[in-house]
């Protein structure tokens, strides 16, 4: 009952989200050209897509085509187009609107499929836990090769899923019936390039968590200046935090710090991933060094998500956990 309540509002979103942007733009028809019709529709279509799936971004896609032709495509108020010119404007947004729909769509179920496997694997490794505490080693040992075969499951799923939308993207720009304008090809080169980037950040992650199970990692330690590491992990996270307003307070006259300057700037990379990922958009997250006792320098990493309970947090770096994130209203990450 509920899915189905939720295609009915993803459809009454699609038909009144259209319909805004032509009432909003009819007025103005003579003095704007396609490009400004078609990219708020095309908004239309992938935040219905994002939201509710691919059929109401379908609908979405073919009331803006509808919309396009009859109220700006000389002559308006017609289902005919007078100018070749604008056959080719009209193909390629009907084109690019339902592509697009469909790719957003299929991020979106991919999305979901990845959170139920996280969930299943925390499930998995939580009885891990409760069979070495109350079962036999016997039973231990199954609920582990279980755990082991789930993660391999998962691993193989966030490789996939990067490479679908790669394949996805380059099937697209290969293929002749698609034709697609310079704008068109540069937003599925951006979605290869940014995919390829998740690819490589993944299984360098892999490769370093694999190395410091086996006790392998060594650290490298150099003096180097606080505000230089800062930067590098800024650096490294501007893709994450673009939709965040990022505030720097650093204690004036910090000393030089003797550290494995690439492993500390990776940790405060991961603290500001996850501020980015858990807090909304153009909300702050606040990077804060001072002094601290003993001659040590404190990091903190402060945004405005929901955070994590105070009765959990000694938990949170248990492998596979993650808390249900109700309260409080600010989290505070500390390095």
């Amino acid at each position: 009952m509920n899915l189905a309540k939720n295609k009915i509002t993803g459809y009454a979103i699609s038909l009144a989200g259209i319909a805004f942007v032509t009432l909003a733009l009819e007025p103005f028809h003579t003095r704007i050209n396609s490009v400004t019709v078609v990219l708020p529709m095309l908004l239309v279509v992938l935040f219905v897509a994002s939201v509710w799936g691919s059929r109401p971004a379908l609908l979405a896609s073919l009331t803006g085509v509808l919309c396009f032709n009859f109220f700006f495509l000389p002559p308006v108020r017609a289902f005919t187009i007078a100018d070749p010119q604008n056959w080719i404007a009209f193909a390629a947004f009907l084109i690019t609107a339902i592509t697009a729909g469909q790719l957003s769509s299929y991020a979106r179920r991919r999305a979901d499929e990845s959170e139920t496997r996280r969930l299943e694997i925390e499930r998995l490794y939580e009885e891990l836990q409760t069979a070495f505490e109350k079962a036999s080693h016997a039973e231990a040992l199954r609920q582990s090769e279980k755990l082991k075969s789930a993660l391999l499951d998962a691993v193989t799923h966030d490789l996939r899923t990067p490479l679908t939308s790669i394949k996805a993207s380059v099937t697209t720009l290969l293929n002749d019936e698609f034709k697609l304008d310079v704008e068109g090809q540069q937003e599925f080169l951006e979605i290869i390039n940014e995919e390829t980037d998740h690819l490589n950040h993944f299984i360098e992650n892999m490769v370093e968590l694999a190395r410091i199970e086996a006790g392998e990692i060594s650290l490298r330690r150099s003096w180097g200046a606080i505000d230089e590491i800062i930067s590098t992990a800024l650096e490294r996270a501007a893709p994450l935090i673009e939709n965040h307003k990022v505030k720097l307070e650093l204690e004036r006259e910090l000393p030089s710090v003797r550290v494995d300057a690439k492993a500390l700037a990776e940790v405060i990379y991961t603290l500001i991933d996850n501020s980015a990922k858990y807090s909304p958009s153009e909300t702050q997250i606040t990077i804060t060094t001072k002094r601290a006792e003993n001659e040590m320098i404190e990091f903190a990493i402060t945004d405005e998500g929901r955070g994590i309970p105070p009765e959990m947090r000694e938990k949170v770096f248990s492998k596979f956990f993650r808390a249900n994130a109700e309260d409080p209203p600010t989290q505070v990450q500390e390095a």
